[in-house]
């Protein structure tokens, strides 16, 4: 293994609850054509297809979605099936565990859109040489907009290709995420990342050692079988799920960020699908059979029944099989606590 390679982790799954009902826990967004003919896995596969720099990809993803996966993965990916889900620290972990330590690891959500790829892959490549100097890199997203529902990484001290992280900030509310913007030293954190497989396990090690011991003695009990690798479920079972921020990021004295002005959006819900889709002159975007009189920013989805709407404005209406959902784009983030989507 080439280990000047960046190695290309894809965190892949999903509860289907957000993007309710055309997401579903059976098939989640990253599985589905949401933005273009892609699905979002095919189109995050697609950033690197052809780079000399990238390795094969490792796909981290649990055992209810491998039939998706053998539809939409390379042949040549190693696919990690995740005995049970537990937050994105253990996932990585996994990945870093069973890479060379000197593997430089890119890791990715599987269901994110990004519209400038030339963007991206500048940064990915100026985040990877500074994880090969053992830094924990974030790529920062350029804000463009006081969001409330995103972390927020600090800009410290600039260093070659980016900065030091001065600190990361929790979701901040109105009055706080617009001063971030204002003052213009701040990244939203959307969650893509570059470490040293080494030294990100060093790191677990120091700040979570029950999670770092459990991942390795899953990882040395497992076994590939094809192209997919199954780590020991017993070793992985007692593990404390939690999210690489609170496990690794934020406690580093070695956090770094790469600015990135790349189109990104995590598709997090109905309204930001529907800001990610090109529209029309009104702002408008529909799919399937739908007929739109004196509407402004409606989004209209369906697979089969014709939806008419006439003079409103800001709405979402979304027909999938024998589900209809109806929201107000400020609604969208209450979707996944719906009875349909959460009890799926």
């Amino acid at each position: 293994m080439n280990t000047a390679l960046i190695h290309p982790v894809i965190l892949c799954g999903g509860s289907g609850t957000r993007l309710w009902p055309r997401s579903r826990k059976a098939k989640p967004k990253p599985f589905l054509p949401l933005v273009g003919e892609r699905t979002l896995l095919e189109a995050t596969l697609d950033r690197w297809h052809g780079a000399s720099d990238f390795a094969e990809t490792v796909i981290v993803a649990g055992q209810g979605h491998l039939c998706h996966l053998a539809e939409q993965a390379p042949a040549e990916a190693t696919v990690i099936v995740e005995p049970a889900a537990k937050n994105t620290a253990p996932a990585i972990a996994l990945a870093a565990a069973l890479l060379p330590d000197d593997a430089i690891l890119l890791v990715c959500p599987s269901d994110h859109h990004i519209a400038d790829i030339a963007s991206f892959t500048a940064a990915a490549r100026a985040a990877a040489r500074l994880a090969a100097d053992d830094w924990m890199v974030a790529l920062g997203i350029a804000p463009d907009r006081a969001e409330t529902g995103y972390g927020y990484i600090r800009l410290g001290d600039a260093m070659e290709g980016g900065h030091k992280v001065d600190r990361f900030v929790e979701k901040p509310d109105r009055e706080t995420a617009e001063r971030f913007l204002t003052e213009g030293n701040y990244a939203w954190n959307g969650g893509i990342f570059a470490f040293r497989a080494g030294a990100f396990m060093d790191e677990l090690e120091q700040h979570r050692p029950a999670m770092a011991e459990a991942v390795r003695r899953a990882v040395a009990g497992g076994r590939y079988q094809g192209q997919e690798f199954h780590p020991a479920s017993d070793a992985f079972a007692g593990i404390e799920g939690e999210s690489v921020d609170y496990a690794v990021m934020e406690n580093t004295a070695r956090a770094a960020v790469v600015p990135a002005d790349m189109g990104w959006s995590d598709i997090g819900n109905w309204e930001a699908l529907r800001d990610a889709r090109p529209s029309d002159d009104a702002g408008n975007r529909v799919h399937g059979p739908v007929e739109l009189v004196e509407c402004r920013n409606v989004l209209v989805e369906t697979d089969g029944p014709r939806v008419s709407v006439i003079g409103l404005e800001g709405i979402i209406v979304v027909v999938d099989g024998d589900e209809v959902l109806v929201t107000s784009a400020a609604g969208a983030q209450l979707v996944g606590k719906l009875t349909g989507a959460a009890n799926q």
